[in-house]
């Protein structure tokens, strides 16, 4: 079953995007809207974003676990979690429930919290990572996402051009994917400001 929607992350020169769309389809027929605001990208800490893709009952329980465990975490260690322990920890996850596996798959996006590094991986959903330095993405529309991404991301771009980038990126796969749409927001990290911005796409 597909409920629409995607989550795609690109990587710059000393930044990162992450994107995703507003809408939520039906699972038996994901033509049918069911809301056209739903949030797919939760903020985990200053410089970390997480998105996550799928079934909604399942994405909300993965989100609560893992604030769970990540607040374990950082009151143990007392330190802030770094983008490879925090995707670790969600591969755990996931793997935990590989034989009732949730339907959702994930993708992080941050700049570690020390060297300012980009960061981005993609998560199945049976928690298996996949670490780039270019660009990840998962969803229904995950083939017209691959396609527009080889087309038209280039190495070391600046923020500006990252957040143009992944705005034609979104716009071109949404006019070829039904499943996809109803707006979407875009979110640039550097190592001075995040910025945030929602983008106007189809809406049908």
């Amino acid at each position: 079953m597909s409920f629409g929607g995607c989550v795609l992350a690109m990587q710059g020169n000393e930044c990162v995007a992450i994107a995703t769309d507003h809408r939520l389809g039906c699972g038996s027929n994901p033509g049918q809207r069911i809301a056209g605001d739903f949030k797919k990208v939760f903020k985990v800490g200053p410089r970390m974003f997480l998105g996550l893709t799928g079934f909604l009952a399942d994405v909300n329980t993965v989100w609560d676990r893992l604030q769970y465990r990540q607040n374990l975490y950082e009151i143990k260690e007392s330190c802030e979690m770094t983008p490879e322990a925090f995707t670790t920890m969600l591969s755990n996850l996931l793997y935990e429930h590989r034989f009732g596996p949730y339907h959702v798959q994930a993708v992080v996006a941050a700049l570690d919290p020390l060297a300012l590094r980009p960061y981005i991986c993609s998560v199945d959903l049976i928690g298996a990572p996949t670490k780039k330095d270019s660009f990840v993405f998962c969803g229904s529309c995950d083939k017209q996402l691959c396609g527009m991404c080889e087309t038209l991301w280039t190495p070391n771009l600046d923020p500006e051009q990252l957040f143009l980038t992944m705005s034609q990126t979104l716009t071109h796969a949404f006019d070829r994917n039904i499943t996809c749409g109803w707006g979407a927001t875009v979110f640039v990290l550097d190592k001075d400001k995040i910025m945030e911005r929602v983008i106007d796409v189809r809406k049908d």
